[in-house]
């Protein structure tokens, strides 16, 4: 049974620093896309960024470009985010997805993914 669990979110000032992690177990073959995506109090789950964990190709979109860093520790099944630079704009719930397979052209979408982890608040101030 895949499971992924999220940490590292919490409260920070505008301008601040985080780093979520996902631990990743359970997946029945050793290649999958794993994600973040977030959501926000009224809004849509939005992805942020994904990567293969074959190859360790990275994909952004515009919400997770430029601050938002994506990486794994394959030894450790870990998929973090680095997030640097925040505003209060990013204060969501953070989320793991993963799915097996390469990331397709559409990782962007929520449908794209089966497997979810509960999520990580990240809450930033102003």
């Amino acid at each position: 049974q895949v499971q992924l669990v999220e940490s590292g979110g919490g409260s920070v000032r505008a301008g601040g620093s985080l780093r979520l992690s996902c631990t990743a177990s359970g997946f029945p073959h050793s290649t999958y896309c794993i994600s973040w995506f977030r959501q926000a109090p009224g809004k849509e789950r939005e992805a942020v960024a994904a990567i293969y964990n074959e190859n360790g190709r990275k994909h952004y979109t515009d919400s997770g470009k430029g601050r938002f860093t994506i990486s794994q520790d394959n030894a450790k099944n870990t998929l973090y985010l680095q997030m640097n630079s925040l505003e209060p704009e990013d204060s969501a719930m953070y989320y793991c997805a993963a799915d097996l397979g390469i990331c397709g052209d559409s990782w962007a979408r929520e449908a794209y993914f089966t497997y979810w982890g509960q999520g990580t608040q990240v809450t930033v101030s102003s």
